[in-house]
């Protein structure tokens, strides 16, 4: 038999988001600091359409992670203050999930390093499609 994974289709992960939010009302959105919404090497790159992403995020319920290797912590939370880039926690569980495990749970990651393309194309439609049936 030849199967295939399911989450290699990004409509199968936009679905399951989907389905997730309707559960829950809600999705943990985890993202990366460094290079996905801070220019880190001062390059002059432009972060403006990941930005806008986490705020239509949070603008429909979303938990937001900042999911980060930057240990300056001031730093982080000074930036997302001054751009008014929505968080919750800065590598830390939601407070509804309890874990001992120091995997961060979050029901999508932008991250530059972690396919940062398809993962902003799901949540974009994701929340597209939560604005206009839901």
């Amino acid at each position: 038999m030849n199967y295939k994974h399911p989450y290699l289709s990004d409509e199968a992960c936009i679905y399951r988001l989907v389905d997730e939010y309707k559960q829950h009302k809600s999705l943990v959105v985890a993202y990366d600091f460094d290079n996905c919404i801070y220019d880190y090497h001062n390059k002059g790159h432009n972060y403006a359409e990941v930005i806008e992403l986490l705020r239509d995020a949070k603008s429909i319920g979303c938990h937001m992670i900042v999911f980060t290797a930057e240990e300056n912590r001031p730093k982080v939370e000074g930036f997302l203050v001054d751009n008014k880039i929505p968080f919750d926690a800065i590598n830390e569980n939601p407070p509804f999930f309890k874990s001992g495990s120091r995997k961060i749970y979050f029901n999508i990651l932008l991250d530059d390093r972690a396919g940062l393309k398809s993962a902003f194309h799901q949540l974009k439609e994701v929340i597209n499609i939560i604005k206009n049936q839901i």
